[in-house]
């Protein structure tokens, strides 16, 4: 049998949704404020993944501006059936406090690559919905129901409610079918129907160190619903040790073999407990004892290397670490925060070269220009070479590191007083801006710059050259730590660290920059 290696979808990957069509395996994860949004991974064999697309490209389907860091795209869950795809996303446009305003939505497709069809529009009752088809035909809404009164858990439970796909909305009376267990704040429901049980999966404990997935089943589907003995199914609670920590909000599979596989998402924190790499997806396999499912390695702690069904290997071919920008579009592993548009990232203003037109600043929560690729690894090292003339110090453009408005590094071209080109970097921890080197780095005279940051462990580095092949050196070492969930404000966040490319133009005359290419090598 194979051997899968943990996480089988490295960086930012939360929340998976599994469902195999046939001989092939697809996860929707959450995306957030990152747009495209609902990224969709492909797989015929558990170990080797590919980005297949996403669900949600268009602003009809969601805009993103003004979302808040960590808002947007939560806990997308992705169904097959009547010979289509299913996707069910949350859109928080608010997450902070006692409310939460979060509208959930159902698009479909005839296949995963798409089209995806515009949204219908669900409810506002909480987050984390999915659909579940059952075996006579009826569909059913599941989500958890956001309380915000005063004195009462704001994890209010678990609502089902009829879907009616004819008339596309939900009809028939609201249930609460579950409250969850003593582990608390329960969220993340998926339905199941398994020899005659209704099985229902919920994430409880909170998504960080506590984090746990719990089974329960009913005879009928509105309940009442019994809680698995020796609940949960997964967890790292027990063990602070355990390299996938976080454990938690999953879904099962069902393998054609008849097997039974769960992924979920788990982090990998640092010595110093944050994670650079965000929220991760795993996989476990799955066997069931007296009517409910136990993870076969036995226990509830999630392991690194699992034993997968017995699949022919079906690798992919490997991207190369060098994107020239000679294609009709970007590539599948690029996104930015928010939105992005062909007049923001333009391939065809000049061949072989991105050109990024400078929009709101790089705090920015509705328009800017900066497309970057998730941090997938521990030690990786990423450069551009950038053509920039800026006119004003407001007028920026180079390279990122970027977990939110909120924590990123910008090495990046200016000008400044005593240069009409200069080098700067600018740090942003917790919302405060700050510059390590105090003096801008001269650089008049060179058309190309060429820009590089190193990334190991909770350390980063920023290096610049104008000929390839000479490096300096520029603001020493820095904590790459605070691009990650645990250090993010006010209290978390929810996503991971990106590494790209960017250009900003506060004047409001939309000066651009031209990359040449973006390398990314994981070292």
């Amino acid at each position: 049998m194979p051997t899968v290696q943990n996480p089988i979808l490295p960086g930012f990957h939360p929340d998976p949704s599994i469902v195999r069509v046939g001989d092939d395996y697809y996860v929707a994860t959450s995306t957030f404020e990152w747009y495209p949004g609902v990224k969709i991974s492909h797989s015929k064999d558990l170990v080797h993944w590919r980005t297949a697309g996403y669900a949600v490209t268009r602003p009809s389907q969601l805009d993103l501006r003004g979302r808040p860091n960590s808002g947007g795209v939560w806990a997308p869950a992705l169904t097959y059936a009547d010979g289509q795809f299913w996707l069910i996303y949350t859109d928080v446009r608010d997450w902070s406090g006692r409310f939460k305003d979060a509208h959930n939505y159902l698009i479909t497709a005839p296949s995963i690559e798409g089209p995806w069809s515009e949204p219908v529009y669900l409810n506002s009752s909480g987050f984390d919905p999915s659909l579940f088809h059952d075996d006579d035909g009826r569909k059913w809404l599941v989500n958890m129901l956001w309380d915000h009164r005063a004195n009462h858990n704001p994890f209010g439970g678990i609502l089902l409610q009829e879907y009616d796909p004819e008339q596309k909305k939900l009809v028939g009376p609201i249930t609460t079918i579950f409250e969850g267990t003593e582990l608390g704040l329960v969220e993340g429901p998926h339905l199941y129907t398994i020899d005659g049980w209704y099985y229902l999966l919920t994430a409880e404990g909170g998504t960080f160190t506590t984090h746990a997935e719990s089974v329960a089943r009913s005879r009928q589907i509105e309940g009442p619903y019994e809680v698995m003995p020796g609940n949960p199914l997964v967890t790292s609670a027990h063990d602070p040790g355990l390299r996938l920590q976080s454990a938690g909000h999953g879904s099962l599979v069902q393998h054609a073999d008849g097997s039974w596989g769960f992924v979920h998402l788990c982090r990998r924190p640092l010595e110093n407990g944050r994670s650079v790499l965000g929220r991760e997806t795993a996989y476990q396999a799955v066997r069931w004892e007296d009517g409910w499912p136990r993870l076969a390695t036995g226990g509830v702690e999630p392991q690194v290397a699992v034993e997968g069904p017995d699949l022919e290997p079906h690798p992919w071919p490997e991207p190369p670490a060098r994107d020239d920008f000679d294609g009709d579009a970007l590539g599948l592993e690029w996104n930015s925060p928010r939105i992005v548009t062909s007049e923001i990232a333009r391939l065809d203003a000049r061949p072989g070269y991105l050109r990024l037109g400078g929009r709101e600043s790089i705090v920015s929560n509705f328009e800017q220009a900066l497309v970057a690729r998730r941090l997938d690894a521990f030690h990786v090292e990423a450069s551009t070479c950038v053509e920039f003339e800026p006119e004003s110090f407001q007028q920026m453009a180079g390279l990122v590191a970027f977990y939110s408005t909120d924590s990123f590094y910008y090495l990046h071209l200016s000008r400044a007083a005593h240069a009409e080109k200069a080098l700067a970097l600018m740090r942003c921890e917790r919302g405060q801006v700050s510059f390590p080197v105090e003096k801008e780095f001269p650089l008049d005279g060179h058309d190309r710059v060429l820009l590089k940051l190193e990334i190991e462990g909770d350390r980063i580095r920023f290096f610049y050259s104008v000929d390839g092949e000479q490096w300096g050196a520029m603001g020493g070492e820095q904590d790459a730590s605070i691009l990650s969930d645990e250090h993010a404000v006010p209290a978390f966040g929810f996503t991971g660290a990106f590494v790209g490319m960017a250009c900003h133009d506060l004047t409001g005359r939309r000066e651009h920059a031209d990359f040449d290419w973006f390398e990314y090598r994981r070292l």
